[in-house]
Parts: C-alpha cells; sequence; structure tokens
C-alpha cells in the first residue's frame, strides 16, 4: 500500500517537472523559431469569415490564455494547434534545444489530444505572440487534408483546390464548408465522404443560426445541433 501511495505521489510530481520543462523549453526557443519563420502576410479572412472560424474552432480566442474549456471547444485551442505548428513541426532546431524538440514531438505523435506538454507550450506562445499573429499563422497553416496524395496547408490553398474560387470569393456556405472540415478533414473530406461533411456543415449552420448550442465543452459535434428540413 505504501508503495502505491509513493507511486501516487510520483506521477503529479513527474508530469509537473514534464511541464515546467516544456514551458521552459518553449520560452527559450521562441525568439529562433520566429527569426526563422517567413513572415506573415496578414488575416485574409472577412469578419465573417474570422467570425465563423472561431465560433467552430476556438469561441473562446480572445479571452483564453492559450488554454480553454469554453463550450464546444474540445481539448485544442487556435493557439495549441499554433504551438504545436510552430514549436515542433516548422523550424527543426539544432543542439539541446533541437533534442528537446523531438522529444516533444515524440510524446505529440504518441499522445495528441491529451498531450500537455503542447498546452504548456500554447501558453509561453499566447504570452509571446500576439492573437492576430496566432490567427494569421493559423489561417495560413492549418491543415486541410490531403489531395492527390499531397498534404494541403492553409485556408486559402483549401479554398481552390475544394471550392475552385479564391478565398475571399467564398459565399458563406462555402466557407462554412472549409471550417467543417478543419476538426478532422481527412474524414470530412469533399471528395471522400461529402455525406459526412454535409451532416456537419449543416450542423454548423444550425449552430451560427443559433438553433443550438454545444452540449458542453467537449461536444465538437455539436449532438444537438439537427440539420433543417431539405438538409442532410
Amino acid at each position: 500500500m505504501k508503495r502505491f501511495f509513493r507511486i501516487a505521489l510520483l506521477f503529479p510530481c513527474l508530469l509537473a517537472a514534464y511541464l515546467g520543462a516544456a514551458a521552459a523549453w518553449a520560452g527559450y526557443a521562441y525568439d529562433e523559431l520566429a527569426a526563422a519563420l517567413p513572415p506573415l502576410h496578414g488575416n485574409p479572412l472577412s469578419p465573417r469569415q474570422t467570425a465563423i472560424l472561431l465560433a467552430v474552432e476556438d469561441p473562446d480566442f480572445y479571452r483564453h490564455a492559450g488554454i480553454s474549456l469554453a463550450r464546444g471547444q474540445g481539448v485544442a485551442t487556435i493557439s495549441s494547434a499554433v504551438a504545436r505548428d510552430f514549436y515542433l513541426l516548422d523550424v527543426q532546431l539544432g543542439g539541446a534545444g533541437g533534442v528537446m524538440q523531438r522529444l516533444y514531438a515524440r510524446v505529440q505523435r504518441c499522445c495528441k489530444t491529451i498531450d500537455l506538454g503542447r498546452d504548456a507550450m500554447a501558453l509561453v506562445l499566447d504570452a509571446r505572440m500576439s492573437k492576430a499573429g496566432q490567427l494569421d499563422y493559423y489561417v495560413g497553416h492549418v491543415y486541410m487534408g490531403t489531395r492527390a496524395g499531397v498534404q494541403v496547408r492553409g485556408l486559402a490553398l483549401a479554398a481552390l483546390l475544394y471550392a475552385g474560387k479564391p478565398l475571399q470569393a467564398l459565399d458563406e456556405h462555402d466557407f462554412v464548408r472549409l471550417a467543417a472540415m478543419i476538426k478532422a478533414p481527412n474524414r470530412y473530406h469533399p471528395l471522400r465522404d461529402p455525406a459526412a461533411l454535409a451532416e456537419r456543415v449543416a450542423r454548423i449552420e444550425a449552430l451560427l443560426a443559433g438553433r443550438c448550442t454545444p452540449a458542453g465543452w467537449s461536444d465538437t459535434l455539436y449532438k444537438e445541433c439537427k440539420p433543417s428540413q431539405g438538409k442532410p
């Protein structure tokens, strides 16, 4: 029994040490990673498109400090998604910083949605990068599935490939289709499973119209949002 309690006490200590190391590394590596990124060109979304994106992906974006448990938020925020790409994917570090980067990347690939290290990095990133910068980065880098075996990154490219129009020319329904894909872009793929995408779009449109609300923080499927008559 004593051994059990010792192990039970050891786990939170190890977790705290891991999160502290992740946050410290994120602060140390930020300037080098930021300097290596190409300049951002600004958020290309209209105010309405931005509002739709945030309603679906991160309704508490402008109020949280990197992590959130808002209704319909789920385990990820835009800040945590940006932190994952910014710290672990885009630029490869060398030396000791690179060793830590590879370690955290392996943990993220292993544990994905329950990797609290990514959330520690999101807190640091939110303190260092403006909300406008995070949104610009997210819109330009978000993963939007594959087309012909090649990854599609960013909403602008996704609009051209999936809707055949520039991002700025999309009507609201077409933009909702893009926003609906983000949760699982290869599942809600317009070419591979248009029916699944159409159902999710209908639920999101019900959410945007105020006909329903998420059933708790983890309800990113909008289970209470019933499609209108005439829609899937």
